[in-house]
């Protein structure tokens, strides 16, 4: 009768995934107990330069990119690579990624940095560039490492954008 009541060993119990709930994944019964779970916990320094990409581009780049969640509190704005056109400059250039996070937009005359900045401000550097090629600063990292509470200065990045 006891055998009836009690719980199997948790390494010998099985949870049909259709029966798996939010709780369950919460207490790490999971269907797969094999999975390994993703550390996010990984420290991506925004403030070391090792951690930023510049690459020189002729325009048209064909580069798609996307607005970060503004309604998120780690992310205040800043746009970032959502999409390289397969036959673009960028993607045969190679350097540039999936979610890099655009911070620098520099000419030989002109050089913003739009870290934080809105859509159409950060764009609009590209666009208002008078020059045929442009040089993005990007930094290749998670976005909280950028706009969270390890954020880089605003002084010690104008002064690492102007350097390109």
């Amino acid at each position: 009768m006891k055998e009836a009541f009690s719980a199997p060993a948790l390494e010998k119990s099985y949870l049909d995934s259709e029966r798996e709930t939010p709780i369950d994944r919460w207490m790490g019964w999971n269907v797969d107990s094999t999975k390994e779970v993703a550390d996010d916990s990984e420290f991506v320094d925004s403030m070391s330069p090792s951690n930023y990409v510049s690459v020189t581009l002729p325009k048209p780049m064909g580069i798609v990119f996307e607005e970060n969640d503004v309604l998120s509190t780690l992310s205040p704005g800043g746009v970032y690579v959502f999409e390289l056109a397969p036959d673009g400059v960028a993607m045969s250039n190679g350097s540039i990624q999936f979610g890099d996070q655009l911070v620098g937009v520099c000419g030989s005359k002109d050089k913003k940095v739009v870290f934080g900045k809105d859509f159409e401000e950060a764009i609009g550097a590209i666009k208002d560039s008078g020059e045929e090629e442009v040089t993005l600063v990007l930094f290749r990292g998670p976005v909280k490492d950028l706009y969270g509470p390890t954020k880089p200065a605003v002084e010690w990045l104008t002064e690492f954008v102007g350097k390109h």
